[in-house]
């Protein structure tokens, strides 16, 4: 059976995962700046202290680029990966375009995060717990829909090219757990003690 044909069930229950975890955090952000649009001194449940803090975050320029608030896009987009991961369980065979276009748009979600937390860390020196839990949803799904699309012929039609991204996908969580590291540590390096601030949370 050609890689083309093949139900990745273990990558669709993924994306189901992430895009319900996304979502939520999405949700969440999107009703705190309700909040804070009705009531600019609301307290928030997300500010747990000077460096966890979302309100920050929302109240800042970098929290509507495009000239609305940035959760909007979430709660949209996640839906749309929710859709996708249902697909691929359910065996639904996209033309390469389709896959192409889907692919772009985590590429776009992932460059977009990336842009995000170096804006929070090195402009307003906070993490927003909710963004927390989309960089941990994000970050996994661009990895593992790279190895997606190499292994289901996007990229090429080649075999030996679908058989090596899909040893590749074996690798994704070790590589997520890196990249996370690495945000730790340029967390640290710009002066937000995440660490800290999780040992004073436990």
């Amino acid at each position: 059976m050609s890689a083309q044909r093949t139900r990745h069930i273990g990558y669709g229950i993924w994306l189901i995962i992430a895009s319900l975890a996304g979502w939520w955090a999405a949700f969440q952000l999107t009703l705190d700046k309700f909040t804070t649009l009705e009531n600019p001194d609301a307290a928030l449940g997300c500010n747990i202290s000077v460096f966890l803090s979302c309100g920050t975050n929302l109240e800042s320029w970098q929290g509507s680029v495009f000239g609305f608030p940035n959760p909007i896009i979430g709660v949209a987009g996640w839906m749309a990966v929710l859709v996708m991961g249902v697909a691929v369980i359910a065996g639904v065979r996209f033309p390469r375009w389709f896959w192409g276009l889907f692919g772009l748009g985590i590429l776009f979600s992932f460059v977009f995060i990336a842009w995000l937390i170096g804006q929070s860390f090195f402009d307003l020196h906070t993490l927003c717990p909710w963004c927390g839990v989309t960089y941990l949803a994000v970050i996994p799904t661009f990895l593992a829909t790279i190895a997606e699309l190499g292994r289901n012929g996007t990229f090429s039609r080649r075999p030996s090219v679908q058989h090596a991204f899909g040893r590749l996908m074996a690798w994704v969580p070790l590589a997520s757990v890196i990249m996370f590291a690495m945000i730790v540590a340029l967390a640290q390096f710009a002066g937000v003690d995440l660490l800290g601030e999780v040992a004073r949370m436990l």
